[in-house]
């Protein structure tokens, strides 16, 4: 099982497959590696795909002190995991609370990225999107059994359609541990507390963040139906940045799995500008 340590002592979990340009992937808050399994399949064989389970996620360590977790902790110990395989630079695909860690690295250590896709966020979100995670973040789903899950997670996942239920009983498979007594999240649930104390301080503006990649070929994929990321800010985003590569995916809230044709096409038109 690969994994580092960070350079304040914990070990994380990561995923190194596939030879070619550097793609580090970037997961959802509460979310682990197997967020990119739908897209990994399509890149095998143009990519060199590295993927982290951030610190108190999936099968990484969870911290002592929970209040590192954190998007410039979280973005620091991405960089050390660059360094630890020995790359100076890569891509970065960034899904949701991936895409913010990509932006803070664009301000801080833009050296170190080639591009940047990103995945159902921007920066501007929407608080109804925020409302939805504050909600459910770092508590177990009210869901006891697997088929409990599987007959409730479509309606819960609201702005999706069109899903094979076999792709709903993958998503319960990676992001919760089934146990007798029920579902359990796979990770800190101290993680809950960290946000909302990170919010407590006021939010940035993240606008001179995305100003910060000017130069790197950047992308953005929206659900039709998310939450969090508008189409105003999408379009703003375009009007800062007319080389932006955008695609909307249909039938997809927050977030897209990634395997859609619109996403994947939206990601190749990236790869070939990074080429």
């Amino acid at each position: 099982m690969p994994r580092f340590t960070t350079s304040d002592g914990l070990s994380l979990f990561y995923l190194d497959e596939g030879r070619g340009l550097p793609v580090l992937c970037l997961t959802g808050l509460t979310r682990n590696t197997t967020d990119f399994d739908y897209l990994a399949p399509h890149l095998s064989d143009r990519v060199r795909l590295i993927r982290m389970d951030y610190r108190g996620r999936g099968r990484s360590d969870w911290a002592e002190d929970h209040l590192s977790y954190t998007v410039p902790r979280e973005g620091a110990d991405a960089v050390e995991l660059l360094d630890h395989l020995g790359l100076d630079t890569a891509a970065v695909i960034g899904t949701s609370r991936g895409g913010l860690i990509s932006l803070f690295l664009a301000a801080t250590a833009k050296e170190r990225l080639r591009g940047v896709m990103l995945n159902d966020i921007g920066p501007a979100l929407e608080p109804a999107g925020l409302e939805v995670i504050t909600r459910y973040l770092g508590r177990d789903p009210v869901w006891k059994t697997v088929a409990e899950a599987m007959a409730e997670r479509p309606r819960a996942m609201v702005g999706f359609a069109n899903v094979p239920e076999s792709r709903w009983r993958e998503e319960i498979d990676h992001l919760y541990h089934v146990l007798p007594e029920g579902l359990r999240i796979t990770y800190d649930p101290r993680l809950r507390e960290a946000v909302i104390e990170a919010g407590a301080q006021g939010a940035a503006d993240l606008w001179p963040y995305f100003d910060a990649l000017d130069g790197l070929p950047v992308g953005v994929i929206r659900g039709a139906n998310s939450d969090l990321l508008s189409r105003a800010t999408v379009e703003e985003m375009r009007r800062r940045r007319p080389d932006l590569i955008a695609a909307e995916v249909p039938d997809r809230g927050h977030i897209p799995f990634l395997d859609e044709a619109e996403a994947l096409d939206a990601i190749r038109a990236w790869l070939e500008r990074l080429a």
